[in-house]
């Protein structure tokens, strides 16, 4: 508790070796909504009134001037996340240094289409840049010195953006298969009251903005009831939680009834529920879906990459046919479902091309790599307008 005192008095502002640049605490600026309907049917128009879509852009995107890209993210989509750039290694590359470049300009996209954007991820075992589990001989850092760190890198990224983003997911992909706790680096040095304190202070550099916790998995029974238990412990301890993320790397052979249980499970815990990696792999697994765990690789196999010049017909109808029963499941639930966000605007940006495998080339996504929406965009505009 006397840390935590401590720790209430101390921010990354009062640092003195870190630069004016990182701590100014200087706000993206105000930028006045372009957005005009074009008439045409969009999800974006579809799905008005009942969730907001979303794509994760990465910073190619937010700075691009091709008439494709913008009209792409602009027209489908109500909502936006960064694929990287508010990740601490992007963000906050070195102690002394936060680099806002990259989300800056994200902000000023989203403000510019009239779109709501979620800040991903504050806390997440993956993608940290070394120096943050690290002290200045190389050894791994004390509890007390990566609470600290902890605390100052969210509370500095939190207020930069304060107004700017609707919520943030505070922590991510702590819960393994079983419902256990992750043994990540933040759960093996601070324990597991890691997640409360990123929540603390989270709420505390904000308190307006919404908090998340965000899984893939969710589906697992298993993991769901460990997410569920997690969600309770941070409630019963004070915590605001807002919202439980789903990530939904999706495969044809997932379960939807599993999948749907969730949705209300997650619901009836008071919270919302969010699809907030949306993607639908049509490629063969090598030991079947391994969701997200980013640390699963596989040695290329072109027997495991068989649609290079093209998807055919038959494969694209199965992806309609699967998008068109997850949707169904979204708008049955519309009344607890705050927002379904693909992760990725077009299939040739996907992290899946090179994950689990690298090399092969995928069509997960409701983009083609013409910038044109696929099939089953259609389909799922016509299931939202109820034709």
């Amino acid at each position: 508790m006397a840390l935590l005192a401590a720790l209430a008095l101390t921010s990354a502002c009062k640092q003195g070796n870190v630069p004016a640049s990182a701590t100014d605490n200087t706000q993206p600026k105000e930028v006045k909504c372009e957005y005009v309907d074009d008439g045409k049917p969009s999800m974006r128009k579809a799905f008005d009134g009942k969730f907001l879509i979303g794509a994760a852009v990465n910073t190619r995107q937010v700075v691009s001037t091709d008439p494709k890209v913008i009209n792409a993210i602009r027209n489908n989509f109500s909502a936006l996340v960064p694929e990287n750039c508010m990740k601490a290694e992007e963000i906050h590359p070195k102690k002394d240094l936060y680099d806002w470049t990259d989300a800056d300009a994200l902000v000023e996209l989203a403000q510019k289409n009239g779109q709501v954007l979620t800040g991903h991820c504050l806390v997440w075992h993956s993608q940290l840049p070394y120096w943050f589990l690290k002290d200045d001989l190389g050894q791994t850092v004390t509890k007390d010195e990566l609470i600290k760190r902890m605390k100052d890198h969210i509370t500095t990224v939190v207020q930069h953006f304060k107004g700017k983003i609707k919520g943030w997911d505070v922590v991510n992909e702590a819960v393994m298969e079983d419902g256990t706790l992750r043994k990540s680096p933040f759960l093996n040095i601070i324990g597991p009251d890691f997640i409360k304190l990123a929540f603390q202070f989270a709420h505390e550099a904000d308190p307006n903005v919404e908090l998340y916790y965000n899984d893939y998995g969710m589906d697992n029974p298993a993991k769901r009831e460990g997410v569920i238990k997690l969600v309770r412990e941070l409630k019963a301890a004070g915590c605001r939680v807002d919202g439980i993320g789903m990530q939904s790397h999706v495969a044809f052979d997932t379960n939807l009834d599993e999948y749907e249980k969730s949705i209300v499970a997650y619901a009836a815990e008071g919270v919302k529920v969010m699809v907030t990696e949306l993607d639908l792999s049509v490629l063969p697994w090598p030991k079947g879906n391994y969701g997200a765990a980013v640390e699963t690789n596989f040695e290329y196999m072109k027997e495991m990459n068989p649609y290079t010049d093209g998807l055919p017909a038959e494969k694209a109808q199965e992806q309609t046919d699967f998008f068109v029963k997850l949707f169904g499941i979204y708008l049955k639930h519309a009344d607890i479902i705050d927002r379904v966000t693909f992760w990725g605007v077009t299939d040739g940006d996907s992290w899946k091309n090179g994950w689990p495998m690298p090399g092969r080339t995928d069509y997960p996504l409701a983009i083609d790599r013409n910038y044109q929406p696929k099939p089953f965009v259609d389909a799922i505009i016509k299931l939202a307008e109820g034709k």
